[in-house]
């Protein structure tokens, strides 16, 4: 099976993106809204991003534990009902931020604290709009070999980050950095 720990998925414009658009990293997160480790990696993320500014992009997917975390999925598609409206990397950080406080009347108020037309957001919520959408993502990480979270794949090769974000922050290092 050579597509093992590798991205099955390519990087597509319907992706969420972060960083510069045509940077020669990318890194790939599949993540849960609900996972205490996903948000612990957050700022280390962000710190990465910011230190090669335009160098690295970063792309958000899903992969809600839903075994494990009983709102990582409607966390997920509000994400989604939020992109939908230009606001899918606020809701990213509101969700990641307010880990405990996943259940539908909370991501309707966070919907609402970040302006989104809420009869939209709910109409969306109510047909689950988004499903498919998070399904095939979900799809793309088991097949790229992706079984917990959260999962990194740089420039397409998974990246073990179980012994800490460091490891993430050289490989990128070593990309950017070594001589053409």
């Amino acid at each position: 099976m050579s597509h093992r720990f590798e991205l099955a998925a390519p990087v597509a414009p319907s992706d969420h993106l972060l960083g510069g658009e045509h940077a020669p990293v990318t890194i790939v997160e599949y993540g849960d809204f609900e996972c205490p480790n996903c948000r612990q990696a957050a700022p280390a993320v962000k710190l990465i991003l910011e230190h090669w500014r335009g160098r690295v992009r970063l792309v958000w997917r899903h992969f809600p534990l839903e075994g494990v975390h009983p709102h990582a999925l409607s966390a997920a598609l509000a994400s989604e009902a939020a992109a939908a409206q230009g606001k899918f990397w606020e809701m990213h950080d509101v969700l990641l931020e307010n880990q405990a406080h996943l259940k539908s009347d909370h991501l309707r108020g966070y919907a609402r604290r970040l302006e989104l037309d809420t009869a939209r957001y709910e109409a969306e919520m109510e047909e689950q709009v988004y499903l498919q959408r998070v399904r095939e993502q979900v799809d793309g990480a088991e097949k790229s070999g992706v079984r917990g979270t959260p999962a990194f794949f740089v420039n397409g090769a998974i990246q073990d980050v179980s012994f800490g974000l460091q490891v993430l922050r050289d490989r990128v290092a070593k990309l950017i950095d070594r001589p053409a």
